[in-house]
């Protein structure tokens, strides 16, 4: 058997009598790549939604690590090993780019308020250590958002760079799963092929395994071991890029019936 680090199980999700995730199942294995895609509607976010704990599914089980993660709250979840991206950035925009990603850190600090107050000399040693992890994280992304960047408010920065430091800011929890909301949306060509090599690098370097929700089929074919398309809920075809892109039932979700009896 293939050594799977998450693992939904039949899983749905019904807000009332609308269903928009119906009995899937899908697995990322450790070192994986695997891409969802499928149009608008389709379930995606929401899919990372039951994953991260904002919803709790309403059938299934969801397994990370060997063990259910039903029940926990999005910040025990990411205490798990699970962060996340959005498709909508949520950066704190007037934080230095540094202080943006020491504020994903503090959650694995021991130093309460009483001992932050009084600035003991266990909570500063935790405070450089935070420091030195963020700009480790920031290394990781070479010129982009080294050196006096670090100083920078995040909204001096393009948007490349901000979805950059989205990720870098995920990264600094210390997780081994990466999940990733549309990553390239809204980059120009040169920006798409930096990202889907930033991508493959967080995975053969950086040593996480990544599920990618995503519509630029170029960056989904070059960073992809597997592919899942979703449609109102539900998988309709999982495989190869290839297999998926072909598929009779995904060019019909994407273009109609009419698109596909036209090809």
């Amino acid at each position: 058997m293939d050594d799977r680090l998450l693992d939904l199980q039949n899983v749905s999700m019904a807000f009332g009598g609308l269903k928009v995730v119906d009995d899937l199942d899908l697995h990322v294995s450790r070192g994986e790549i695997v891409s969802v895609i499928g149009p608008n509607g389709a379930g995606k976010t929401t899919l990372f939604n039951l994953i991260t704990g904002v919803y709790q599914p309403t059938g299934g089980d969801i397994v990370f690590d060997g063990k259910s993660i039903i029940g926990l709250e999005p910040h025990q979840i990411t205490g798990r090993g699970i962060a996340r991206t959005f498709q909508t950035l949520r950066l704190f925009l007037n934080m230095s780019v540094r202080e943006n990603v020491m504020a994903a850190a503090y959650g694995h600090t021991k130093a309460g308020v009483f001992r932050s107050m009084l600035r003991t000399p266990g909570m500063r040693r935790e405070e450089q250590e935070i420091r030195e992890l963020a700009e480790k994280r920031l290394a990781f992304f070479g010129d982009r958002l080294m050196g006096y960047r670090w100083d920078q408010p995040a909204y001096s920065l393009s948007y490349a760079n901000r979805r950059r430091l989205e990720i870098a800011r995920a990264t600094a929890t210390n997780p081994t799963l990466l999940l990733l909301d549309e990553p390239a949306a809204g980059m120009n060509p040169k920006e798409t092929q930096e990202i889907t090599e930033l991508i493959e690098l967080l995975r053969t370097d950086g040593g996480y395994s990544i599920l990618v929700i995503e519509h630029d089929m170029h960056v989904v074919e070059g960073i992809s071991d597997r592919v899942v398309a979703l449609d109102h809920g539900l998988k309709i075809a999982e495989g190869t890029f290839e297999e998926v892109a072909t598929s009779p039932q995904v060019v019909e979700a994407y273009l109609g019936t009419g698109g596909m009896a036209r090809k």
